[in-house]
């Protein structure tokens, strides 16, 4: 089904461009056309004048070459007398042609436009006829112009469709999963917390029963964080320093010992709008990035400044670092350098920063082979 959706969408796609390639193929047929039979009506019109020129013609087809001439009340024209030295214009508003210098002028435009016409009699030059597009022609030599920007306006309309699109079915996958993991999650996380107070009347060791309880805390953050994925979460006045704090203390104390962390946060409070439990697990994201960056073995840094609108949270690795070609290539959904993994981490982040915070993620700095530096930014929620 999907196939058949996708194979219907480029259908319509290609052949909508035809349409549109075939609408801008007969626009400039008929544009030439018309300045085509602009020229022959020229030259006709010349050809009258040579026929006011002969005396020896009678009288009708003296009449017949004045009327043609009358007729002519598009076609924009400066006729050159040589004998007078001296331009008629014909079909020309009066401000565009009130000087001569205007008129030699407009005479140049219009020999860009169509070769002029001479009007000769028994071998000598009478005038020149100099022409230029009727007002129509040169509504139509838009027009091919204006169809090109709807083209492009199309085109911008399907690429905006598709990722659209795209985007919905991912976002009803992510929301789908999502749920659907806090679901399977929360049936045995019911039965630990029953048999944890179960094991609370046994004769067990209290510190085991601490650790476990950590455990259930942590699986219950978990389910709570899925299940605020696809839906808007709420956002509160939170100060981030205490946030980064407790993300930072709790992955230290689950980490390895060859992982050095290293924590550089301000004194004073910092209050942002934000959702502790995902905003934790961006951080734990980021961290477990630079675990795996740097194969278990290297110091994590996560440093919090202020600027004037933003508070700014830093967490670097000193692991294998990032080409710059990648930088904006790792936050999309399904990219992973490492064989085993989703690549949804970071696509998870961005989401989390960018739509539910209405923050900005990006990599800040990095260079293979010396680490790399993720930047995350939040407006600050002053009173």
């Amino acid at each position: 089904m999907q196939n058949y959706t996708i194979l219907t969408r480029w259908l319509f796609i290609i052949s909508s461009l035809l349409i549109i390639g075939l609408i801008l193929f007969n626009t400039y047929t008929f544009f030439n056309q018309l300045k085509d039979n602009e020229r022959s009506k020229m030259q006709i019109w010349a050809a009258a004048q040579t026929e006011l020129q002969n005396d020896d013609r009678d009288a009708v087809i003296s009449e017949t070459a004045l009327e043609v001439i009358r007729s002519n009340h598009t076609t924009p024209m400066l006729v050159y007398s040589h004998k007078e030295q001296i331009y008629t214009e014909r079909n020309i508003p009066k401000n565009q042609v009130n000087s001569v210098e205007k008129k030699e002028k407009l005479a140049t435009q219009f020999t860009s436009e169509y070769k002029p016409i001479e009007i000769r009699y028994k071998d000598e030059l009478l005038g020149t006829i100099y022409y230029g597009n009727s007002p129509i022609i040169n509504k139509l030599k838009y027009y091919p112009a204006a169809l090109i920007l709807i083209l492009f306006l199309f085109i911008a309309a399907i690429y905006f469709f598709y990722k659209t699109s795209k985007s919905s079915e991912q976002n009803k996958l992510w929301a789908g999963m999502a749920k659907e993991t806090a679901h399977q999650i929360g049936t045995p996380l019911s039965s630990l917390v029953g048999w944890a107070e179960i094991l609370k009347s046994e004769n067990v060791n209290p510190n085991y029963i601490l650790e476990i309880e950590k455990d259930i805390d942590r699986l219950e953050t978990i389910t709570e964080r899925f299940s605020k994925v696809g839906s808007v979460p709420k956002l509160e006045r939170t100060d981030l320093v205490v946030q980064t704090k407790a993300a930072f203390d709790y992955l230290q104390s689950r980490s390895s010992k060859l992982i050095i962390f290293e924590l550089d946060i301000p004194d004073e409070e910092i209050y942002v709008k934000l959702n502790p439990q995902l905003y934790s697990w961006t951080i734990e994201n980021l961290v477990k990035n630079g675990i795996d960056a740097m194969k278990g073995k290297g110091t994590i840094s996560i440093s919090i400044f202020q600027s004037s609108k933003y508070a700014l949270i830093h967490v670097h690795d000193t692991g294998k670092g990032i080409q710059k070609r990648y930088f904006k290539r790792i936050f999309k959904p399904g990219y992973t350098s490492k064989k085993r993994g989703w690549g949804l981490g970071l696509s998870l982040a961005k989401r989390i920063i960018s739509e539910y915070h209405n923050g900005k993620i990006r990599v800040l700095k990095s260079n293979p082979g010396t680490g790399t530096t993720m930047e995350i930014a939040l407006r600050l929620n002053e009173l």
